[in-house]
Parts: C-alpha cells; structure tokens; sequence
C-alpha cells in the first residue's frame, strides 16, 4: 500500500450484538454438535501478528477487498469468517461483505472476536479460550509526503506486499497464498470453526481440496437396531 499509519491510533468497529436476538442462526456447519472443542490452536492466539492479507469480493476480472494488517493467516481467519457468516450474520454475504469491506475506511488492524457475536457460547469458548479482544480499523492514514491517504481498494494486481487473500464468494471463501500462487481452494460457508487448518502457504494449492480437517466427533447411539448384513454367497466350482 502506498499510504501508512501515522500513528498506532484505533477506533473498534460498531458493536452489533444488540441485534443478535432478532438474527436466525439460519447456517448449519459441517461437523456435529459433539464435536470436541477446541481452543483457537494457533488460530486467534498463537499466529504472527505481523501477516498481511486483504479480504475481498470478486469481480469481473479478479477481486478488489481492504486491507488487513494482522494475523493474516488461514488458522485465524478462517475460524472467524465462517463463524460470522453462519451466526452474527446468518448467512447474508452481502452484509457480512458491507461490514469487513463497504464500511472500512483504510483498512483493518485486527479482525476480532466481535465477529463471533451471535454464535453459540461453546462455539465462542472453544475457539477464544476467553480471549476477547475487538476488530480495530487502521486511522491517521497519511502518505509518505504527509497528506491524509485516499481510501484504497487493494486488487489482484496490488498484492505484492501481501501474504494472504480471502475472496468471499456466494459458495465460500477462496483462500489465496499470494506468495506462491494466484488463485486458491474454496472453504464452503458450512465448514465447522473449530477445524483444524493448515498455515503452510504450498498446501494450499488452487487445484486441490482446502488443507482442513473437520473435528473429531462423538459417535451417536441409534435409535433403532440395524439390520443384519447379508452373507455373501459363495459361488460354487464346477
């Protein structure tokens, strides 16, 4: 980006929880609700905080997103922006996409865990750890010749400071590793934030399956007996 901070100034985004209430938790995940919690691994307490990535819309030839100064890779991201997807914002991508990139002046600080309003307590405790902190935007933008920064769009072809991209498709989040590759897998909107995911940038390879794997879930009792499998029958030799 052409345009720096002046200073570490910071104002939290809009506190949304009072219309948590009247949201639907209208997204289920993949996984099950047995699933064994988890706290956010490296995800929101352990990843370099220095990483930066930007978070995007599509467009006719590419993406064009803000900019995200902390923590910008996968294992923090991606158990937030699923989980704001299915509960805080109960599946309207439009709206998630207004809030993370229409409503941002410069750009983000840090994406917090005010994105996981709405969702379930377990689901909050499992991926905090108790760790609570809110999403920051970057102010006092100025250029390298003092006068206050013009707001910026970050696109496909300005990325070269940037270690990450998120691309918030209809279908899910494309996740770019923009050191090593233009494009990248898709994490469908349903997938469970407790996951496990991969941080290493060469895993995640555009034309193979996003490096996540589901939690373990307990096995549920059947109601009802199975039904005996049937014995194969041998063929018999002429």
């Amino acid at each position: 980006m052409g345009a720096r901070p002046a200073d570490p100034g910071q104002y939290p985004a809009e506190d949304h929880r009072a219309h948590c209430a009247a949201r639907p938790h209208a997204v289920a995940h993949r996984g099950s609700a047995d699933a064994s919690p988890r706290a956010l691994t490296p995800s929101l307490q352990e990843t370099d905080l220095s990483t930066r990535s930007v978070i995007a819309r599509p467009t006719a030839d590419g993406y064009a997103g803000i900019y995200v100064r902390f923590d910008g890779y996968p294992d923090n991201k991606l158990p937030l922006l699923p989980a704001a997807y299915q509960h805080r914002f109960a599946g309207d991508l439009e709206a998630m996409a207004r809030h993370l990139i229409d409503d941002v002046g410069h750009g983000w600080d840090e994406l917090g865990t005010d994105l996981l309003d709405c969702g379930p307590a377990a689901l909050r405790r499992s991926l905090t750890g108790g760790d609570e902190y809110p999403s920051r935007q970057m102010t006092n933008v100025i250029n390298a010749d003092g006068s206050p920064a013009a707001r910026e769009l970050i696109t496909q072809d300005g990325t070269g400071d940037l270690e990450w991209a998120y691309v918030l498709h209809p279908h899910g989040i494309e996740v770019i590793a923009l050191q090593a590759y233009d494009r990248g897998p898709v994490v469908a909107w349903d997938t469970d934030p407790r996951s496990r995911v991969t941080a290493n940038p060469s895993a995640w390879h555009p034309d193979t399956p996003a490096p996540i794997v589901a939690p373990r879930t307990a096995p549920r009792l059947s109601m009802t007996a199975s039904a005996p499998t049937p014995t194969p029958r041998k063929t018999a030799r002429r």
